[in-house]
């Protein structure tokens, strides 16, 4: 669909979308480049079967850390654009909420800590590594509350620099000092420098609870309505994370390491979406509360086509020499080439629904509930199916690594029409920008592409070093020049005057 929204008066929301955008885009480049030098030291310094006991470890931090929040990432904006308290307040029942809840889940795994290495033996203090899951809960929440103010820089500096760039730093260290343990020790480490960056910002932007009294019906009714937006971020971390637990369940930590490389790599384009969450999320909820349904439709119809011609350059840039990419973290892992191509072309395919989501998840956040529950089942359904005839007919090894992408990709595809579709039904406007010079790009950009592959074996050098730089360069000259138009290009100009800030007590 090509037809846009009615602009409304004055484009404020744009200008907002837009400077966010540009700051959340600076941070995506600065993780971009802290991330892969730790891929890099991951797969040189470590190994595969290393790489997989870490990705599986971490993939059960974060699934308690994203329970522990309950909803409060997306729900903490409405909260504060409906309350007649001192949002200074408000802020400190959610950091409690999270706290306590934070502390049950990492309890649990402290007493259970297989959980986190089910496939090695716990040994040393690994049982406490679930006691990071408190600082991961903490700083989202801190960084929601910042979003809400519109304070998006502590978010770059928590998340795009201190983050990636001690687990790198760390990383690299640790390789000589632990080796069996270093990836473990470095996440660690960067967890903790992350939620020091996030908590300083929040209690400057909020200052201390002075006068602050914990109304513990209200924390409990704030998260049992926030229980839906809990299970929406729920479920949508586990489509992007179950297939790799699957496949843990079935091959060993080797084959669950490759795939985390491929899915690593592919994770860059899916954070330029989780970049605009902080500012569409609250941008949206205003609107919302202004009854202004035309102007939440033209957000996401904004920020929809920002995200997806960028995840699109990105997924033909890494794809096109996906065997190079994988290779430069060392050739073990030169056989998740075909996963990592199939996982770049289903963050593009599901960007739109991720988009429709965040406007969902306030909408009609019990039908995304239900659309997510489905989607995920499905992928869960193709998963096994695959690995089960992988496994049967003996698949080569690029090609089982790849067989949970294709399940991601297919779920996610169907999902991500589904919701657009049910949002565009609710707003009465169009929410999903498809035009022909996003096509024209894509293609003019694979021929350029596909003559730096054709050169001979003496030049490979030039496929990547030269080949994507010039991939990326053909496609964004063209969907700039031929499809950007006026409120496109105001991602790349300045607003001409900085939105007010909100008011202390704004009312719904």
């Amino acid at each position: 669909m090509t037809e846009a929204p009615t602009a409304a008066a004055g484009g404020e929301d744009i200008n907002a979308l837009a400077k966010g955008g540009r700051t959340n885009m600076l941070g995506f480049l600065l993780r971009l480049a802290a991330r892969l030098p730790f891929l890099f030291i991951a797969g040189r310094a470590y190994g595969p079967d290393i790489v997989g006991r870490y990705a599986i470890a971490v993939l059960v931090i974060e699934f308690a850390a994203l329970v522990a929040t309950l909803g409060l990432k997306r729900g903490l904006a409405q909260a504060l654009s409906k309350t007649e308290r001192p949002h200074t307040h408000v802020v400190w029942d959610a950091m409690a909420v999270a706290f306590i809840a934070a502390l049950i889940v990492s309890g649990l795994l402290v007493a259970f800590p297989q959980a986190l290495f089910p496939n090695s033996p716990v040994m040393g203090l690994e049982r406490f590594l679930a006691l990071v899951v408190v600082a991961i809960a903490l700083s989202d929440v801190s960084l929601a509350a910042l979003a809400y103010r519109h304070n998006i820089g502590a978010s770059v500096t928590a998340r795009a620099i201190i983050e990636p760039w001690t687990i790198s730093i760390a990383a690299a260290g640790f390789a000589f000092i632990a080796p069996r343990d270093g990836l473990v020790l470095a996440y660690v480490t960067s967890m903790t420098a992350a939620v020091i960056a996030s908590l300083v910002p929040f209690v400057r932007e909020y200052g201390l609870p002075y006068g602050w009294r914990p109304r513990l019906a209200d924390i409990w009714t704030l998260a049992r309505r926030n229980a839906p937006l809990a299970g929406a971020d729920t479920i949508e971390w586990a489509t992007r994370n179950v297939d790799r637990f699957m496949l843990a369940l079935i091959y060993p930590p080797a084959v669950v390491g490759i795939y985390y490389m491929a899915q690593q790599v592919s994770s860059v384009p899916q954070k330029l979406k989780s970049s605009f969450d902080p500012i569409l999320g609250p941008v949206v909820t205003k609107a919302l509360a202004d009854e202004d349904r035309k102007a939440v439709a033209r957000q996401v119809y904004q920020v929809g086509f920002w995200i997806l011609g960028a995840q699109a350059a990105l997924a033909v840039m890494f794809s096109i020499p996906s065997e190079g990419v994988m290779g430069l973290l060392g050739k073990d892992f030169v056989a998740g080439w075909l996963a990592l191509c199939v996982l770049l072309v289903a963050e593009v395919l599901a960007s739109p629904g991720a988009v429709c989501e965040t406007a969902l998840v306030y909408i009609a956040r019990h039908t995304n509930l239900a659309i997510s529950i489905s989607v995920l089942l499905l992928q869960i359904s193709l998963t096994f199916i695959l690995l089960f005839i992988a496994r049967s007919e003996g698949w080569p090894l690029p090609v089982l690594v790849a067989a949970p992408a294709i399940a991601l990709a297919t779920a996610l595809t169907i999902g991500s029409a589904v919701k657009a579709l049910v949002l565009r039904r609710l707003l009465g406007a169009p929410v999903v920008s498809i035009r022909p010079s996003f096509f024209a790009a894509i293609a003019i950009a694979c021929l350029v592409g596909a003559a730096f592959m054709s050169l001979p074996h003496s030049y490979e050098w030039a496929e990547l070093s030269l080949g994507m730089p010039a991939i990326l360069v053909t496609y964004l000259f063209v969907i700039i020049k031929f499809g950007f138009g006026p409120e496109d290009r105001a991602l790349f100009r300045k607003a001409p005057a900085a939105a007010p800030t909100l008011p202390e007590n704004a009312e719904a």
